[in-house]
């Protein structure tokens, strides 16, 4: 296991439960002290204003009604003084809650990033991509609400059970309307946190579809554009938000409910403490000092009982948005990684053959292999094989070890796998290429040819690209991916069409540079263009899946009318 230094981090080896109530109590043993930090504020925070009516009271009955300055004095400065705790924990415990708050929120985005990079493509099939979207968006936040709460629930229940102490000294009474009345008016409400959470749930779960929908067709817009489908989309959109309205509607009377409580349930206190505490008075059971203090503890319990109700709403909302990410949490990937099988990786020899048995393809090392078929997707599926980009076990072999057996980073370390379609994201230039320096992405624009479309992008080099590189030329765009798969430098680059959106000049001048630049490394072109064929140490014909021929393009052009129709489509 590892540890860091950095007190927020979680280490990288430790496993989040997969049940949201779980989930919340291992968030919260990973923070107990400033939990508890919170707690210690919160509690003499919350009790220096309780006993401020106490008191008060004293101060009258010993002070004005017994005519005593120095008592009247002292009690003053007891009121001070409690005003004084008063403001100094709650600066701390201020302080306390937002920090738990902020950590426990941080912590679950990071063990829940951790889980979308290790589960892969796999995530996206499980659940829509907006779901995620949301939940990095959102629940998040939410996930710390509970523990924002806590010093401030901690005191509420200290304060509530020392104001009922005081009472039942004071008049049986009265404290026994504190110690049975309270409890009873927040178990009521049991009716309406039930289905509050199967409300919040589901208008969360329509929110999270809305967002995939938005996500989707913003990905496809170009496309919707060209087919003269937008409002199609469109429509299907202002249905999807009517829902999420409708679903927010059904919400909001519970949610309503539940906010009207926070002001319903303290006012019913002040109404029945201070009744019966006014008929006592005047009955003589009590002095008029304890009648100002019993108001006095009536509008303090004002504080612990709508506490103990927002209690109750943060914790619901934190179980929704704990749902939503345990979800995400339980995504496995398409290929088990385990650390212990990080040793295998050294085994692996960048001098040795890549095999896959399912098609008989066979990359020689340090060879520029080039896989050929009337089918596209056959060839690609060959691609997606060696870099483990499907689910499933296709016993693909690397000098004896299957890559199946080996944890799936240490396969994405070395095989690198640009696809035919490959995507750009948004931010620095230098970060978008990666490498090491700029004379490696230098190097890497030079072999994909894709200068022209650095120097269109605004800073070039030092500027940023859009998003999708969506100010790019198809083009331009595929050679900017060919340069960020180059630049990697992997032991084996796996390359699926990419020179399909290029001219033929430019196609040729990636086709030399290309060989001379992986000279001596392993590359697999899939492709059918000749140009690239040309420079290509050797090519396999792949027909139904498995490879037919084998040879050099020339060679094969002569002698293999199959592969002659593929590569000339028909062509003399």
């Amino acid at each position: 296991m590892r540890h860091h230094s950095w007190p927020y981090a979680i280490d990288a080896d430790a496993a989040p439960p997969l049940d949201a109530d779980r989930l919340v109590l291992w968030l919260g043993r990973r923070q107990w002290r400033t939990l508890l930090g919170g707690v210690l504020f919160g509690v003499p925070w919350m009790l220096s204003v309780a006993l401020v009516p106490a008191a008060i009271g004293r101060a009258v009955d010993e002070g004005l009604v017994a005519r005593d300055p120095g008592a009247l004095v002292t009690w003053s400065a007891v009121i001070m003084g409690l005003g004084v705790v008063s403001a100094v924990t709650t600066n701390g415990r201020h302080w306390f809650a937002v920090r738990n708050w902020l950590v426990a929120s941080f912590r679950t985005a990071l063990v829940t990033e951790r889980a979308v990079r290790r589960a892969g493509p796999a995530l996206t099939r499980e659940l829509p991509a907006g779901e995620v979207v949301t939940s990095f968006a959102s629940d998040f936040w939410r996930m710390g609400n509970a523990f924002d709460i806590t010093a401030r629930m901690a005191g509420a229940v200290v304060s509530f059970v020392v104001v009922s102490a005081i009472l039942l000294r004071g008049s049986v009474l009265l404290g026994v309307i504190m110690l049975v009345g309270g409890p009873l008016l927040l178990a009521s409400l049991a009716l309406v946190v039930r289905p509050l959470q199967r409300r919040q749930q589901a208008q969360r779960a329509e929110a999270g579809r809305l967002t995939s929908l938005g996500a989707d067709t913003v990905a496809g817009l170009r496309v919707l554009r060209g087919i003269g489908g937008e409002d199609a989309f469109l429509a299907r959109y202002t249905a999807q938000s009517d829902r999420v309205r409708r679903a927010g509607v059904r919400l909001s009377p519970l949610q309503a409910t539940l906010d009207a409580a926070q002001v319903l349930l303290p006012g019913v206190f002040v109404v029945v403490v201070t009744g019966v505490g006014a008929h006592l008075a005047v009955a003589g059971e009590i002095t008029p000092g304890q009648l100002v203090a019993f108001y006095g503890y009536t509008a303090f319990l004002t504080m612990p009982l709508r506490t103990a109700t927002e209690f109750v709403d943060k914790l619901i909302r934190t179980r929704v948005a704990a749902r939503r990410v345990v979800r995400v949490l339980a995504v496995r990937p398409d290929h088990a990684t385990s650390p212990s099988l990080a040793a295998v990786g050294a085994l692996l020899d960048p001098g040795a053959p890549l095999l896959d048995p399912a098609s008989g393809v066979v990359v020689e090392p340090g060879r520029l292999t080039a896989l050929v078929s009337a089918r596209p997707e056959e060839t690609a599926e060959v691609a997606d094989r060696l870099g483990r980009l499907l689910p499933g076990r296709h016993g693909v072999c690397w000098g004896g070890v299957a890559l199946d057996d080996l944890p799936l980073d240490e396969v994405r370390a070395r095989v690198v796998v640009s696809e035919a379609d490959p995507h750009l994201f948004s931010g620095p230039v230098r970060e978008a290429l990666g490498g090491p320096d700029d004379a490696a992405r230098w190097a890497a624009v030079h072999v994909a040819s894709a200068g022209d479309a650095i120097e269109a992008i605004d800073g070039g080099m030092g500027g940023d690209l859009e998003e999708r590189g969506r100010a790019l030329s198809g083009g331009q765009r595929q050679r900017v991916a060919l340069a960020r798969a180059l630049v990697r430098d992997p032991d084996v680059l796996v390359l699926v069409e990419p020179t399909s959106a290029v001219d033929a000049h430019t196609e040729a001048r990636i086709a030399e540079r290309l060989g001379a630049h992986r000279a001596g490394r392993t590359t697999v072109v899939v492709t059918v263009s000749p140009l690239l064929l040309d420079r290509a140490d050797t090519v396999l014909l792949l027909e139904d899946g498995r490879v037919t021929a084998s040879g050099r393009h020339h060679d094969l052009l002569r002698s293999h009318p199959a592969y002659r129709d593929v590569v000339l489509r028909g062509e003399d």
